[in-house]
């Protein structure tokens, strides 16, 4: 996220760039000279090059038409095929004989976007055999693969690049750092035109970029300007980061408060959450007799070692499982475009709230749907992945819903305050304990027995939503840019 506040630093960038490569972020001096006269020493430097065979000759380029160039630059200026003023490097492959992850012999062996940082290349693989080689200063730019567009600048003396990488080669003629600004400034459309079934940036592509060329102390104009108006936007990135971390501390602090009772008074009219917890009890063995609900088997009673803080004396510990009458694991097929009915998945669920006209199909067996019908205040949560735990309050839910098999459904009594329990699905007791009962594994996963082993303090129903109402006031004072 780079909206903050009343700023949007990540447009701010792209901003930068796009006057950068206009000419407007930088004043025109005549004592620059003209880039014509540039692109004539570049040329005549390309040639001695490739008759004392260090570079080789590239195809002629196509000329630049008046209707290809997409907009106005000053006088100065002159637009160019980036293939005309530049070497550019490809990368190779090499079989797992000539590299070692371990033996750091040789020069860094650098794959693909994985290897790319803010601050240059990450080493992690080495090879004793270069051939297509990058040097300190260079410009990397995926072209294959996943993360293919991702720039960074070479900080290293000398790396060997495979396939999935072209360096643009330093030039005592050219800043570099104007040309990665005009890239990050074009990678939009260079990536559009790099469309396919197996998606990617060829050496056509760069070659033929229509460039703007300014004078040489322009250029360097243009890259000092950008590097300052970015290391300003930085500080505003830092700061916000500071201020969410500051954010997210005070939320947990507020919810520790409101589940210790510390957030709100105690009424001796409230009564005590244990007549609360029997009343659920003999709820819940009614449904049970009316062959409404499954009978489960019992929970272990919560030992002292269990509780982790005092809690008021009107409030009880108790475990997930006895408030729920449901704990139901969703119906596992595919989404769908179309479908008799609509299947909500975790994906679908942004900031605690579902756009239901996106939300997909799927085809479930008419005898099945009933079971796996979503209701106002159930909540969902998801049991495996990287949102293992994340949960959904269902507020309101259009008709005839279901949801996917990897969520599990939770429903409770009306007795209680469901957001309540949502809140509580918020605090770090919560996570503390879905974090020692989930199971590590490549994609970590809880189930319905860890969920309904938590411990959670239960006040009475009254203090339940004071203790919502006051979340719900003094939460939004910490969201920027929202009215409390």
């Amino acid at each position: 996220m780079t909206k903050h506040l009343d700023i949007d630093t990540k447009a701010m960038r792209a901003k930068i760039l796009d006057l950068a490569i206009r000419g407007k972020l930088t004043d025109q001096r005549q004592e620059d000279g003209n880039a014509r006269d540039l692109l004539k020493e570049i040329q005549a430097e390309k040639e001695r090059l490739i008759k004392e065979k260090k570079i080789k000759k590239e195809k002629p380029l196509p000329e630049i038409t008046e209707e290809e160039k997409p907009f106005d630059i000053p006088d100065s200026w002159e637009w160019v095929r980036l293939g005309e003023i530049i070497e550019l490097q490809s990368g190779q492959d090499f079989p797992k004989s000539k590299y070692s992850d371990t033996d750091k012999e040789g020069i860094p062996y650098i794959t693909g976007a994985s290897c790319f940082t803010k601050n240059g290349v990450l080493e992690n693989r080495w090879t004793r055999f270069p051939k297509c080689i990058a040097t300190k200063g260079d410009i990397l730019l995926v072209c294959k693969g996943s993360g293919y567009g991702k720039i960074t600048v070479c900080n290293l003396q000398e790396v060997h690049i495979a396939r999935q990488i072209m360096a643009i080669k330093r030039n005592e003629h050219l800043s570099l750092s104007y040309i990665e600004s005009f890239l990050m400034a074009r990678i939009k459309l260079i990536k559009e035109n790099g469309q396919g079934l197996i998606p990617g940036i060829s050496r056509d592509i760069v070659l033929n970029l229509l460039f703007p060329l300014p004078p040489l102390a322009e250029q360097q104009r243009i890259a000092d300007k950008v590097s300052a108006l970015f290391a300003q936007l930085d500080v505003i990135d830092k700061a916000y980061e500071e201020y969410q971390e500051l954010q997210q501390a005070m939320k947990a602090k507020l919810l520790e408060l409101a589940i210790q009772g510390k957030l709100t008074d105690q009424r001796k009219e409230d009564g005590d959450a244990r007549d609360l917890f029997q009343d659920i009890q003999e709820e819940k063995q009614r449904l049970i007799a009316e062959k409404k609900i499954k009978k489960e088997k019992p929970l272990p009673e919560i030992t002292e070692e269990e509780k982790p803080f005092d809690i008021p004396e009107n409030w009880e510990w108790v475990r997930w499982g006895t408030l729920s009458t449901s704990i139901k694991y969703g119906y596992n097929t595919s989404a769908q475009k179309d479908g008799k009915i609509k299947m909500v998945r975790i994906s679908d669920i942004q900031n605690n709230q579902v756009n239901w006209d996106s939300v997909p199909f799927c085809n479930i067996p008419n005898e099945e749907i009933t079971q796996y019908l979503l209701r106002k205040n159930d909540i969902l949560f998801a049991r495996t992945g990287g949102t293992v735990g994340k949960s959904y309050l269902v507020s309101e839910v259009p008709e005839n819903v279901v949801y996917a098999g990897y969520l599990i459904r939770t429903r409770y009594s009306e007795k209680l305050s469901p957001q309540y329990l949502k809140y509580f699905m918020e605090s770090y007791l919560y996570w503390s304990q879905l974090k020692k009962g989930t199971t590590i594994t490549a994609q970590p996963n809880c189930n319905a027995k860890t969920l309904g082993k938590m411990v959670l303090p239960l006040p009475p129903l009254a203090e339940q939503q004071r203790i919502v109402a006051k979340l719900d006031e003094l939460l939004p004072h910490l969201n920027p840019g929202k009215e409390p």
